[in-house]
C-alpha cells in the first residue's frame, strides 16, 4: 500500500489564498487590519480611562488622608478620625486607631510605608489604598490610611471595554465593506479590460485611456504582448510553410529517384539512383540540422559563454573544407594578433563553416577570413570575389529562407546566414553585409571580445 504525503497547514494555507480572487484577499487583509488596529485603539482607550479614574480615585483619598492628618496634628485622637475609608497606623503597619489590622500584606504594607498607592482584593471586592504622613501633638509619626472600594470602577472599564470592542467589531466590517466596493469599483476597468483583450482579432489592439495612470501602463503592455504575439504567429506560420516548402522538394526527389528504381531496376540505373538519393538526403540532412540549430537559438536556451579562440577556430574551419580541387576558390585567413571571444566553440565553428561555406558559393577565385580584435569587440570578416550581394538585399539575406541568387549558389536552403545572426546576437553581437572594394560580398560578424571581459 503506497502512502500518500500529507500536505503541511503551510502549505494548504497557501494554496487555499492563492485560490481565492484578488478582491477577496484585499477585503480580507484590510478588514484584518483595521480590526486590529481598532482592536488596539480599544485597549489604548481602555486603558487611558482605567489610569484616569485610578489617578482621580488616588487624588481624592489623599486629598481625604491630608485633611485627617491635619485633624490629628490638631490633637485629634486617632480613635475619633477612624472610619470605614480612614484608618490610622503606625510606620510598622500596626493600628493605632483602636480598630483591626488592615487587610493588606507586609509588601503591600511596606510599599505603603513608601508613599506608593496599593490595590488589593479580588474582583467583587477590589479595594485601593493611600498613605498620608501625619504627626501627632506629642511628636509622633503615624500613617493615615484612606481606602475606597473600586468595584463600580471596575464594572465601568468592563461596560467600557465591551462598548469599544463592539465598535471596533462594526468599524471593522464597515471598512472591510468599503474596500470590497472600492477594490471591485477600481477592478471593473481591468476586468473589460481582459474581456476586450480576450476577444481581440489578430492585428487589433486595446483603446488606450487618456488618463495616464495604472490602466494606460497596463493597456500599453498588453498592446506590446498582443504585437509581439502577431509577430511570433505571422513568424512561426511562415517559417512553417518555408519549411514545409523546402522540406518537400528534397523527399519528392527521393521519392522519385526510389519509384525510377523500382521501374527500372538495370543495375547501370541503379547505382546512378542511389547516388542521386544519397545526395539528397545528405541536403535533406543538412536543412534539418539547420533548422534544429535555429530553434535552439530562438529558445534562448544556451550554454554559459567561455572564451574561444577565433583564429584557431578559423584555421580549424578553413582544414574542413580545403581540398586538391583545381576550382576551389583560394581560401586565405589574415589574423594579425590572437583573439578571443565570448561564445562557445560550436556556436563559433556553425558561424564560421557557414559563412566560409557561403562565401565558397559565389566567390570566383578567392575567399579571405579575416580577425580583427578592438577594445570590446573581436570582427570576424568573411570576403569573396563573387558577383557580391545588391545593396536593397543586404538586410534580408539574414531572413530564414531567403535566397538572392539560388540560381548561382548551388542549392543552399537559406537557412546559413539566418542561424549566423541568431547566434551571434544571442551572444549580445551583430552580423551584417556589405561589398568588397571590388564589388564582392562581405560579411562581417562583432562578438564581444573575451580577452576585454577579463
Amino acid at each position: 500500500m503506497i502512502a500518500i504525503p500529507t500536505p503541511a497547514p503551510g502549505t494548504r494555507l497557501r494554496r487555499w489564498w492563492a485560490g481565492r480572487t484578488l478582491r477577496f484577499r484585499i477585503t480580507l487583509v484590510v478588514g484584518i487590519v483595521s480590526l486590529v488596529v481598532l482592536a488596539a485603539l480599544s485597549r489604548l482607550g481602555v486603558g487611558l480611562l482605567s489610569h484616569a479614574l485610578l489617578d482621580a480615585a488616588e487624588a481624592e483619598l489623599r486629598d481625604q488622608g491630608t485633611v485627617v492628618s491635619i485633624r490629628i496634628a490638631g490633637g485629634v485622637p486617632p480613635a475619633e478620625v477612624r472610619g470605614s475609608q480612614i484608618r490610622v497606623v503606625n510606620n510598622a503597619g500596626d493600628p493605632v486607631d483602636n480598630g483591626s489590622r488592615l487587610p493588606l500584606d507586609a509588601g503591600e504594607l511596606r510599599r505603603l510605608a513608601a508613599g506608593e498607592s496599593v490595590i488589593s482584593g479580588g474582583l467583587r471586592e477590589l479595594r485601593l489604598w493611600v498613605a498620608v504622613p501625619a504627626v501627632a501633638a506629642d511628636g509622633s509619626t503615624w500613617r493615615v490610611v484612606a481606602t475606597t472600594d473600586l468595584v463600580g470602577g471596575v464594572t465601568l472599564l468592563a461596560r467600557a471595554a465591551i462598548v469599544f470592542l463592539v465598535a471596533a467589531l462594526l468599524a471593522s466590517a464597515l471598512v472591510a465593506l468599503a474596500a470590497w466596493g472600492a477594490t471591485r469599483a477600481a477592478l471593473r476597468p481591468v476586468d473589460r479590460m481582459r474581456v476586450a483583450a480576450a476577444a481581440l482579432p489578430p492585428g487589433r489592439r486595446l483603446p488606450v485611456p487618456t488618463a495616464r495612470d495604472e490602466l494606460r501602463g497596463l493597456a500599453e503592455a498588453i498592446n506590446r504582448l498582443l504585437a509581439r504575439r502577431d509577430d511570433a504567429v505571422a513568424r512561426l506560420e511562415r517559417f512553417t510553410g518555408d519549411a514545409a516548402h523546402e522540406l518537400r522538394s528534397p523527399v519528392a526527389a527521393i521519392r522519385a529517384q526510389a519509384e525510377v528504381a523500382v521501374a527500372h531496376p538495370q543495375p547501370e540505373l541503379v547505382a546512378e539512383t542511389l547516388q542521386a538519393v544519397v545526395d539528397e538526403s545528405a541536403r535533406l540532412s543538412t536543412l534539418l540540422s539547420d533548422l534544429l540549430a535555429l530553434a535552439r537559438a530562438d529558445s534562448g536556451q544556451r550554454p554559459p559563454a567561455q572564451p574561444v579562440d577565433l583564429v584557431a577556430a578559423a584555421a580549424a574551419a578553413i582544414s574542413r573544407v580545403t581540398d586538391d580541387a583545381a576550382e576551389q576558390p583560394v581560401l586565405q585567413l589574415v589574423a594579425p594578433t590572437p583573439a578571443q571571444v565570448a561564445a562557445t566553440a560550436s556556436e563559433v565553428a556553425l558561424v564560421l563553416d557557414n559563412l566560409i561555406g557561403n562565401a565558397l558559393r559565389y566567390a570566383r577565385s578567392v575567399v579571405r577570413v579575416v580577425v580583427l580584435p578592438a577594445a570590446q569587440w573581436v570582427r570576424l570578416v568573411v570576403e569573396d570575389d563573387g558577383p557580391g550581394i545588391p545593396e536593397s538585399d543586404r538586410q534580408r539575406i539574414f531572413d530564414r529562407f531567403v535566397r538572392v541568387a539560388p540560381e548561382a549558389g548551388g542549392a543552399g536552403a537559406g537557412l546559413g546566414l539566418a542561424l549566423v545572426e541568431a547566434l551571434v546576437q544571442g551572444r549580445g553581437g551583430t552580423a551584417t553585409a556589405g561589398a568588397t572594394p571590388g564589388g564582392g560580398a562581405r560579411v562581417e560578424v562583432r562578438w564581444p571580445n573575451a580577452g576585454a571581459a577579463s
